[in-house]
């Protein structure tokens, strides 16, 4: 019984959970990259780096199924990078973004 107990333990970390997230992105003529990060169960966020020589806006909307979709807006200068973050009142099961960029 000890043994069973230890291997259940054991693989407990195994058991982490991530959702998956799909990402349509609309970029303008705007040298845009994007990372999705899956923060929380009820968290998603997104780090939008600018490698092009302008500033950018940029418009995330975050939809997870049900719930009313989340939208930031953002500027991300030449050469830097913005994050933003949507939380949800219920647990994500897929997160869908929408990534919007144009020129400033």
């Amino acid at each position: 019984m000890k043994k069973f107990c230890c291997v259940v333990f054991a693989l407990l970390p195994l058991t982490a959970f991530a959702y998956p997230i799909d990402v349509q992105k609309n970029l303008d003529g705007v040298k845009i990259d994007y990372e999705t990060y899956d923060t929380d169960k009820d968290i998603g966020s997104i780090k939008v780096t600018n490698f092009g020589e302008v500033d950018a806006n940029c418009k995330v909307v975050f939809n997870n199924g049900p719930e009313a979709p989340r939208t930031r807006n953002i500027e991300v200068p030449a050469g830097k990078y913005k994050n933003a973050t949507a939380k949800f009142s219920r647990e994500i099961i897929r997160l869908r973004i929408e990534l919007t960029c144009n020129p400033k």
